[in-house]
């Protein structure tokens, strides 16, 4: 491709967040339309980055390369397969849904000259533009930057943005968000750093005497190409500990139990608009990077792990749930599910099997526009109300139906109801790990109930019953919040039918991944299922 499309897509926030902290103080509603602009520009990047890429083509498209830090091997280079192109659809989709649904978050400023609304808009921004480098980097150390810059705008976002409901203004809440910014970036900065002693350890790799790579390199490409033929010729223990380097940063920022626990805190300390940047957004690139960079880097280590990260994600996903039922928090509660669903994501991941890595795809997807609707509608209730205590509420779906059913649909795509998107992409995820870990599969099953349990339970406390006189005041979604749930309700309803073309895209990168990894998806022990097998396998691997 001549033109440099991924570099105007992760450059193109940039420039818009520029362009809104040069705005005079006093244009507020300007600022949040620049914003909003812009993101919609950045989705139309992406949209012709997708309709330009071809599944059946060349591995990684639209590379652009270009020399960097020569001395050290490593280079600006950018590109991407089918799991990335449709992470950068994600963040491109959400990011604009979220400054329209964020429009009110931050008040008019006082005393007026004060830059809040400029500085919101302009971080969202650049934690977008630092999300897309970080989806698209095919040098290590690029990535690496990226992956650890996006956290100062988060921190940022968290503690100085926060809070929907009428305790969101006092010093306490203050206090409490400047506590769970803290412990957002200390626990992914430690994580980081641990990650940066791997990144270092790998280049001195690539760079010994005997190398497969003379010269050192950071180049993503190359070091896949050396491990997956001859090897990086050293010794598995050293590869082992490198694995966990970038294990550790990537389990960290997913959340995976038990590195979870700066999750809750940091989602309801932020605006819901910022609470879904972290989890829909930010959060996936630490799956992601588990896709791309631990398994195609370290393969043997990889399948070594394995039988661990696959027993703390069903861990993760039985904890989450469980927890999530025991809430009195709506947006605490929420915070937990998600924790649940991280861990399906990285249960298909290490399942090893085209299934599962397709489900995790398509998984991080689909969660991504659930969690979406689900938060962003539970944060306008608890905007209008004035608290997130779920006892509070009571009768909404008399008085605000629109809202109500919005959030039974979400809801009900969280719990994976067959017909809605995520239940696709759950199923593919313990079908994949049924044939490779059958005991795995079972348990992480039971949080089908347990999510039944607390979305019906929660929607039960909240929407229904008699409507008590607080509740009486609560207003209906306005044009602008339908125009923020509409799209992701349809996104919900087409892919839970039709995720025919998402899988289209995901299904040759994974089963790059198979190949490049080493792995096979195991063979049935029903005779019945191996026509089943047959047919998915001449079908790229993942059911169309």
């Amino acid at each position: 491709m001549s033109l440099p499309w991924l570099t105007a897509i992760w450059v193109a926030p940039l420039v818009g967040a520029t362009a809104v902290l040069a705005l005079p103080v006093d244009k507020h509603r300007l600022a949040r339309s620049v914003g909003l602009g812009t993101a919609l520009v950045v989705l139309a990047l992406a949209v012709s980055v997708a309709v330009g890429f071809d599944p059946a083509g060349a591995q990684y498209q639209y590379v652009e390369s270009h020399a960097w830090i020569p001395a050290f091997g490593t280079r600006y280079t950018l590109g991407v397969d089918g799991i990335a192109l449709v992470m950068v659809l994600l963040t491109t989709v959400l990011v604009p849904l979220l400054l329209l649904a964020g429009w009110n978050d931050v008040p008019e400023p006082e005393p007026i000259g004060r830059r809040r609304i400029h500085f919101y808009v302009a971080l969202i921004l650049v934690v977008e533009s630092m999300v897309l480098v970080s989806f698209t980097a095919l040098d290590i150390l690029l990535f690496y930057v990226f992956f650890e810059a996006m956290l100062l705008p988060m921190y940022f976002l968290i503690g100085g943005f926060g809070g929907t409901d009428a305790t969101a203004v006092t010093r306490r809440a203050s206090v409490h968000r400047s506590r769970a910014a803290v412990k957002f970036l200390l626990y992914n900065l430690f994580g980081g750093l641990i990650m940066l002693a791997a990144v270092i350890g790998l280049y001195v790799v690539t760079v010994r005497e005997g190398s497969p790579l003379p010269g050192g390199t950071f180049d993503f490409r190359d070091i896949v190409a050396a491990a997956s033929t001859g090897g990086l010729g050293v010794d598995p223990g050293v590869l082992n500990a490198l694995f966990l380097g970038f294990m550790f940063a990537f389990a960290v920022k997913a959340p995976l139990w038990p590195f979870h626990t700066w999750l809750p805190g940091a989602a309801t300390a932020a605006t819901p608009a910022t609470a879904v940047l972290m989890m829909a957004v930010v959060d996936k690139v630490g799956t992601f990077a588990m896709l791309r960079y631990c398994l195609q880097l370290f393969p043997e280590s990889s399948a070594y792990f394995a039988p661990l990260i696959v027993t703390l994600a069903v861990i993760g996903i039985v904890y989450g749930a469980l927890l999530a039922i025991g809430q009195t928090d709506v947006m605490r509660l929420i915070a937990y599910t998600s924790i649940s669903h991280f861990g399906f994501i990285i249960l298909g991941i290490f399942a090893m099997t085209s299934q599962g890595q397709a489900g995790s795809t398509l998984y991080m997807v689909n969660h991504g526009i659930s969690t979406a609707a689900l938060f962003l509608v539970a944060g306008f209730l608890v905007s209008r109300r004035g608290t997130r205590a779920i006892a509070a509420y009571g009768g909404v779906q008399k008085v605000a139906p629109v809202m109500a059913g919005t959030f039974l649909v979400a809801g009900l795509a969280t719990l994976s109801l067959p017909g809605l998107a995520p239940f696709v992409s759950e199923f593919l995820v313990l079908v994949g790990t049924f044939t490779r870990y059958p005991a795995a599969a079972l348990i992480a099953t039971s949080a089908l109930v347990l999510a039944a349990i607390y979305v019906l339970w929660l929607y039960q406390r909240l929407m229904t019953g008699p409507v008590t006189e607080d509740n009486k005041r609560i207003r209906d979604l306005v044009p602008r919040e339908l125009a923020v749930v509409a799209p992701l309700i349809a996104l919900l309803l087409v892919l839970g039918f039709y995720p025919k073309p998402v899988l289209d895209i995901v299904n040759p990168a994974v089963s790059q991944i198979m190949t490049t990894i080493g792995q096979h998806d195991p063979a049935p022990t029903d005779p019945a299922l191996t026509g089943l097998v047959a047919d998915q396998d001449n079908h790229g691997g993942a059911p169309r």
